[in-house]
This record gives C-alpha cells, sequence and structure tokens, in this order.
C-alpha cells in the first residue's frame, strides 16, 4: 500500500495538516500527489547517497522531472473529472514553462513537501515524540510560505518578460513616430498628405502616451510585487534563522548535559536555508533585470523607484544568510586538557547551493577568552590572528562537498590544544571558572567574486584543564552555563542564583546520561537538603553558584558539585547495572534508611551513597539484636578488585535487598562465574573474598572473617562495620 493510501487513513487532526500542506501549494497540487501517489513515492524518496558524483544526480533529477511531467499528461488523459483534469493540465503547463531547465528546483520542492507529510504521518503513527510534532507543524507552515514566494518568484520573471516586449514594442512606435516627423517636414508634401500625416502622428502620439503609462503602471507593480516578495522572505528568514537554528544549537548546548538531541532536524533546516539562497539570488537578480531594462528605456517622466535600497536590501539578506549558516555542526569537548587530541566539525548550510565549493574555502580554528568573545560581538569584527589566547595544532583544514548530501564541511580530527594564555584570577576564582571558546572563521566568495564574505562563529564555552583532578569543577562550570545561559546573552554571562526546580532539572538530567537512569522525588529532596546544608527548599527557592560548587559542606573538605559528581562517576563506571535495575538507593538520609530497615526481617540491607566519601557507597543491614549497621564505604578503587554484586554475595549477612527481595534475583546476572582452581601450569589459583571484622561491633554469624583460597589462608580484611555517615 502507498503511503498517500495510508496517509488517508488519519485521524481528521492530521488530515487538516496534510490539507493545510497541499492547499495553497500551486506548484505541487494535491491532485497531482494523489494520482501519482505510487509513482511519486517510488522516484522522490529514494535514497540519494547511491550517487558519488553530481553529474550522475543532475542526470537522475533531469529524468526524474521529465518522466514525471510525461507521466501526469498521460494521467489526465483518462481520468473523467473536468476539474482534477484541468488542473494536472495546468501542472503540467506550468512544469514546462518555468521549470524546463530548473530541474533541481522542482525536484527539491517535491522532496521537501514529502518530507513535510512523512513527518506529519510519523507523529500521528506515535514514531516521533511529541516534542517533534510541533515541529511538523512549524515544517507545514514554512512549507505554505515558500510555495507562495515562489510562486510570486515566477511571477515577477514572467511580469519582467512582458515588460521588456512592451518596451521593444514602445521603442518601435517611438521610432515610428520619428519617422513621420521627419516626413512632415518634407516641402514636397501636398496638403491632403499633410493632413493624413498629421492625423497618423496625433493617433501614433496618443498611442504613445497611452504606452508610457502602461509601461509606468507596469514597473510600480513590480517593484511593488518585489517589495513585498522582500517582506516575506525576510520573514520567513527570520523565522528559520532566528527561531529553528537557534532552537537547534539551544538542543545542541543542552545536548551537552545529556538531553536528547535530533540532529537530523539540521538537515529539514539546510533545506529551508537552500530555498531561501534560491529565493533571494532569483529575486535580487530580477530587481537587476529592472534596473537593466529601466537604463534601456529612459521614461523621462517616471518618478524615482526604490530598485537601489531594494538589491542592497537582498544583498544583505543573503549576507545574513551566508554568515548566519556558517555553524558547528559537532561541538569540541566543553573541558579540553591541554595535550590531548580533539575534535570539531564545521559546516556551511548554503555552500552547497551557492556553489561555494568550486573554490574550497579554508577554515582556521583558535581559541580566544571570554573577553575576547565580548570584544568580537560588540565590534562584530574578528581580531588579529596574534588574539588568540592559546595555539592550537593542526588547525587549518578545507572545507569539502559531498555530493550525496550536499553538504559542505570540514571535520578537524587532529586537533589539540598546546599552550593557553591565562587572565589574572580575582577573589576565590580559580581556572576552573575561567571560559574559553575556539573561533572557527574562514572566507570566500560567490558569483564569480561579485560577492565576498568573512564568515566566523563560536563554539560553546569551553573550560581548559591540565590536570585530572580539575575535571570535577571544569563540568560544574559548563554543565551550569549549558543548563542556565539564557538567550543573546554577552558571552559568557550566566546567573549567579536559579531556582531549585532547574537545578534538580540539570542533576537528574546528567545523571540519566551518566548511568542510564534519572532521579526521582526522592533522590531529588535529599540533593536539595544537602546542596541547601541541611534545610528543605521549595522548587522555587534560589541556589547559589557558591553553594552549588565553591563552599565546602558543612564539616567537609568538599562542595556539593564534587560530591554529586564523584557519585555520578562512580555509578557510571561500577554500578550502572544494579542502579538501572533499581538495587541501589543511592540518594537516601542515613538516619532514615536505619528507621527503615529496624522494620524489616534479619539480613535486609540497603545500598546508600556515603556522605562523607567521595565517590563511595556503603551497605547498611539489620543484624540481630535488632542493630543497624553500615559497611565502610566503598570506592572505584575497591571495585576495580572486585564488583559490588560479588561483594554482597560474599557476605552471608545480607540476605534479603530492601524491602524483601532475594540478593540473587536482583545480583545474581552480575556475580562473576566461577573459574576452574586447576590449571595447567602446575598452580592453584587463588581468589579474593570480601569479609567483615568481628571488631566492627555486633554480633554476626556465618560470617567469612578474613579472604581464603585452596591453596593458602591469610587474613585481609576488606570492609569493616561502623557508623560511617
Amino acid at each position: 500500500m502507498a503511503k498517500w493510501q495510508k496517509t488517508q487513513l488519519l485521524g481528521p487532526e492530521y488530515i487538516s495538516q496534510i490539507q493545510l500542506l497541499y492547499s495553497n501549494d500551486k506548484l505541487f497540487p494535491i491532485e497531482v500527489r494523489h494520482y501519482l501517489a505510487d509513482w511519486i513515492e517510488e522516484r522522490f524518496t529514494c535514497d540519494p547517497q547511491q550517487w558519488q558524483s553530481d553529474s550522475s544526480l543532475d542526470i537522475y533529477v533531469k529524468t526524474t522531472i521529465e518522466a514525471f511531467i510525461l507521466e501526469i499528461d498521460n494521467r489526465s488523459g483518462v481520468i473523467e473529472d473536468f476539474l482534477t483534469k484541468m488542473k494536472l493540465a495546468t501542472a503540467v503547463n506550468n512544469y514546462k514553462s518555468y521549470y524546463e531547465d530548473k530541474y533541481h528546483n522542482l525536484y527539491d520542492h517535491i522532496r521537501n513537501m514529502l518530507m513535510a507529510e512523512d513527518r506529519i504521518y510519523r507523529v500521528a503513527c506515535g514514531e516521533i515524540i511529541d516534542t517533534n510534532s510541533q515541529f511538523a507543524t512549524v515544517e507545514t507552515m514554512i512549507a505554505q510560505q515558500f510555495s507562495q514566494l515562489s510562486d510570486n518568484t515566477r511571477e515577477i520573471s514572467q511580469d519582467l518578460k512582458r515588460l521588456e516586449e512592451e518596451q521593444e514594442t514602445f521603442a518601435i512606435n517611438y521610432h515610428d513616430c520619428t519617422k513621420l516627423n521627419a516626413a512632415l517636414t518634407n516641402m514636397n508634401n501636398t496638403e491632403a498628405q499633410k493632413i493624413e500625416l498629421n492625423n497618423r502622428k496625433q493617433e501614433m502620439e496618443m498611442k504613445l502616451r497611452a504606452g508610457i503609462s502602461h509601461l509606468m503602471e507596469s514597473r510600480v507593480n513590480i517593484m511593488n510585487k518585489l517589495s513585498a516578495i522582500y517582506v516575506g522572505v525576510n520573514e520567513l528568514q527570520c523565522k528559520i534563522l532566528d527561531d529553528e537554528l537557534i532552537k537547534w544549537k539551544r538542543e545542541q548546548q543542552l545536548y551537552g548535559n545529556g538531553a536528547t538531541f535530533n540532529n537530523n532536524k539540521l538537515d529539514a533546516i539546510q533545506q529551508w536555508c537552500e530555498n531561501l539562497a534560491d529565493l533571494i539570488w532569483l529575486n535580487r537578480h530580477s530587481v537587476k533585470e529592472f534596473q537593466r531594462l529601466k537604463l534601456k528605456l529612459n521614461l523621462e517622466t517616471e518618478v524615482s523607484d526604490n530598485s537601489t535600497k531594494l538589491l542592497a536590501d537582498f544583498t544583505q539578506l543573503l549576507s545574513s544568510l551566508v554568515t548566519s549558516t556558517f555553524i558547528i555542526e559537532k561541538q569540541p569537548p566543553q573541558v579540553m586538557k591541554t595535550n590531548t587530541r580533539f575534535t570539531a566539525t564545521v559546516r556551511l548550510l548554503v555552500g552547497g547551493k551557492l556553489n561555494v565549493y568550486m573554490s574550497p574555502p579554508q577554515v582556521r580554528v583558535s581559541i580566544i577568552s571570554e573577553m575576547q568573545a565580548n570584544v568580537m560581538l560588540k565590534n562584530d569584527k574578528i581580531g588579529k590572528n596574534g588574539d588568540a589566547s592559546g595555539e592550537i595544532l593542526n588547525n587549518t583544514g578545507a572545507m569539502e562537498y559531498q555530493a550525496s548530501t550536499r553538504q559542505l564541511s570540514v571535520s578537524f580530527r587532529n586537533m589539540q590544544l598546546k599552550k593557553i594564555k591565562r587572565a589574572e584570577k580575582k577573589g576565590t576564582e580559580s581556572v576552573m571558572d575561567e571560559k574559553f571558546s575556539l573561533l572557527f572563521q574562514s572566507h570566500f566568495s560567490i558569483g564569480g567574486g561579485e560577492l565576498m564574505f568573512q564568515v566566523w562563529t563560536l563554539s560553546l564555552p569551553v573550560v581548559v584543564i591540565v590536570h585530572g583532578n580539575q575535571e570535577p569543577h571544569a563540568w560544574a562550570t559548563v554543565t551550569w552555563d549549558n543548563a542556565f545561559s539564557e538567550p543573546g546573552r554577552a558571552p559568557f554571562a550566566v546567573p549567579d542564583k536559579v531556582q531549585w526546580c532547574h537545578v534538580a532539572d540539570t542533576l537528574s538530567l546528567k545523571f540519566m546520561a551518566a548511568t542510564g537512569r534519572g532521579l526521582d522525588e526522592d533522590h531529588l529532596r535529599v540533593l536539595g537538603e544537602k546542596a541547601f546544608r541541611g534545610t528543605t527548599p521549595d522548587a522555587n527557592q534560589l541556589l547559589s553558584w557558591a553553594q552549588f560548587c565553591k563552599e565546602p559542606l558543612p564539616d567537609r573538605n568538599f562542595t556539593f558539585w564534587e560530591w554529586f559528581y564523584a557519585v555520578m562517576k562512580l555509578t557510571k563506571e561500577h554500578l550502572r547495572g544494579p542502579w538501572v535495575d533499581g538495587a541501589i538507593i543511592g540518594f537516601i538520609r542515613k538516619t532514615t534508611l536505619e528507621e527503615m530497615l529496624l522494620n524489616c526481617p534479619y539480613g535486609t540491607f540497603a545500598l546508600r551513597f556515603s556522605d562523607s566519601e567521595l565517590g563511595g557507597i556503603t551497605i547498611a543491614w539489620i543484624t540481630s539484636p535488632r542493630e543497624v549497621f553500615s559497611l565502610q564505604p566503598n570506592t572505584a578503587k575497591d571495585f576495580s578488585i572486585r564488583s559490588l554484586a560479588d561483594r554482597i554475595r560474599d557476605l552471608d549477612n545480607l540476605v534479603h535487598l530492601f524491602p524483601n527481595i532475594n540478593k540473587d534475583e536482583k545480583f545474581g546476572k552480575y556475580y562473576t562465574e566461577n573459574q576452574p582452581t586447576n590449571t595447567t601450569n602446575g598452580y592453584v589459583k587463588s581468589k579474593l573474598i570480601t569479609t567483615i571484622d568481628r571488631q566492627g561491633g555486633g554480633s554476626i554469624n556465618n560470617t567469612p572473617l578474613h579472604m581464603t583460597s585452596p591453596e593458602y589462608s591469610n587474613t585481609r580484611d576488606t570492609n569493616s562495620v561502623a557508623r560511617y555517615m
């Protein structure tokens, strides 16, 4: 079944969106879509990556459009409905008259419409998440605006052709009138001849005056239409660049904190930008053509027009489009260690459409400080090469064009930050608070050198470190910036205080991305109490940057963020499976956990993140007599020796995971399989077993007191019982 037939079975809400999509599209009317559904889907939705060169793609597009027009013509001949037959015939005439040598324009338009239609269908079928449903509506609206502007642009082209024909006719009439005036000066004319010539002259002059009036009216109409097109294109460009592209950049920034990111949306944005480039270039050419025709026939009575300003306006639109679509497709790492290789990718969305690749532009990368970025944006000018705040190796590359995807981009795969220049620090500032940015810049020309462009773009803020122990604070700076930076800010200003509800969402997002499971309300309540030093915050209470990562927690030598980051790192590297399974409570106060365990059978245990040990997790369990004990926290170093699951298996005291789940049921799949003790080299293997030190307190039955092996016995206390926070 063709996709179009399935689309007709959608609910009324989505059918109305489809109708809206095609209602104002004169170039691809719904009748053509309906009667050629299977044919269109077979030829316009195939994978373009099968073509490896421009020439093969051009051949396919040309033959497809020619066959498309022929197929409409053939099918219209067997349709009985008169109105439908006329609409199909009109479509054929439009395609033949305007798209005779513009196959790519028509091909791209139809593919764009099919993409918008397909997105509506996928939303209806639940294949796309709700956030993209809004994007589908935006696609529909943008497709309609493009369709209308394309129609208006075609009309202007036809109007200019008619204007040129009318001017040529006027010039011939004017020449004939001049000949009549010359004939009237002939002294040999008879009286009858003079009368006849005078009558003809009067008729000709009336005709010329009518021609002048008509030409002036045509010129005014053309300028009004061009002005209206400019307004429409400007409005559409603002919607695409200032709304959709900025949204994509914001989603890319939040991706740095772990949010989902649909990078495929950039392909749709590129298609829009290419369509904008087409419209701007065609209408800019129309303005120049208008000026040429005006110079060719100067009418003395004509009032001045605004064609010069309009040409400058269209040129400025093109300039804004080109400079705004020089974007970073793949951001460099936001925590950047010196002398460590990193990558980044830059893309020019309209590079293929404007044939920039014919002379591949070079892109240069440098690193600049926050102050330099502010000066650059204020002056809208790139500084000198010597103004960089560091030295980057392998920092130049040529943009390459991929014909299959029509993408002009350059990937830097082996960059390395060799040196960094830092600003003076004030007060409690540290090097991990200092933000830099990578500056990507290039220059090129289009239109055979007619227009020159110098383009540049800044990466997301980057924190430079020289040692791994600086990483946690650096990630605090990056996380706060990604989450709470505001649109249109000065680089790289962020609020000093943020509502706790927003901080909580960010922490849950980070933890979800790192470990596979986010934080629930109970987790976030405990984190809130810790961040606010023991008090339970309400959702709108403000948390300061200092509370977040500058000021140590009470009676500790580490900050809230350092504690959270260490727990997240431990969970990501050693506890991911049990955490995702819900076997680890983790974020819970010690007193709360003890109260919970006191009501449970003996041997019930639970796991919580240690308050006193960075990146530590402890096991609390209830024993006889009814008393709760906590094991000394284990850290990543311990789990690199023996996993959490194996340690739990070793301890017979731990019987049921809270509230009453057999430990093997939750942790069994993570146990390490026992290896044969005998080996071919004559030695017997030993193994480590977790034990509990009896001196820790309490009566602990059936607990191994030390590590044992078949070959030897030697005490090794890997855990102690104590009341650790």
